[in-house]
């Protein structure tokens, strides 16, 4: 794999990855507002960038499996960690609008205003 190639899937993979960080923040945003659909909403377009950025992962992978060898430039490893950045966070927003959802409901219980 040309040096060149290995930047564009690089470049790709901070650009899905960044998108899907940026949804998933945007979902904790809208649970703190007690939005809670619109917060799965943004938490289902981070997993659709993430599954874009996983797949330019993947054709890194196969390559390198395929016997291509090639420097591992900075930009690459950057990329990586901007791929596992973003998808810790999904996964911690997963859990804090859960979690916000589980409080909102135990205090309506508390209230006497659950529904």
């Amino acid at each position: 794999m040309e040096k060149e190639e290995l930047y564009q899937l690089s470049f790709q993979l901070i650009l899905y990855s960044g998108n899907a960080r940026s949804f998933a923040m945007e979902a904790m945003q809208e649970a703190k507002k007690k939005e809670f659909n619109s917060a799965r909403l943004k938490i289902a377009e981070a997993e659709t960038e993430l599954l874009q950025a996983h797949k330019f992962q993947t054709q890194l992978i196969h390559a390198e499996a395929g016997g291509d060898q090639f420097d591992l430039p900075i930009l690459l490893v950057h990329a990586q960690d901007h791929l596992m950045t973003a998808m810790t966070v999904k996964d911690l927003a997963i859990e804090m609008i859960d979690l916000r959802e589980e409080f909102l409901n135990a205090d309506a219980v508390k209230e006497g205003t659950a529904e």
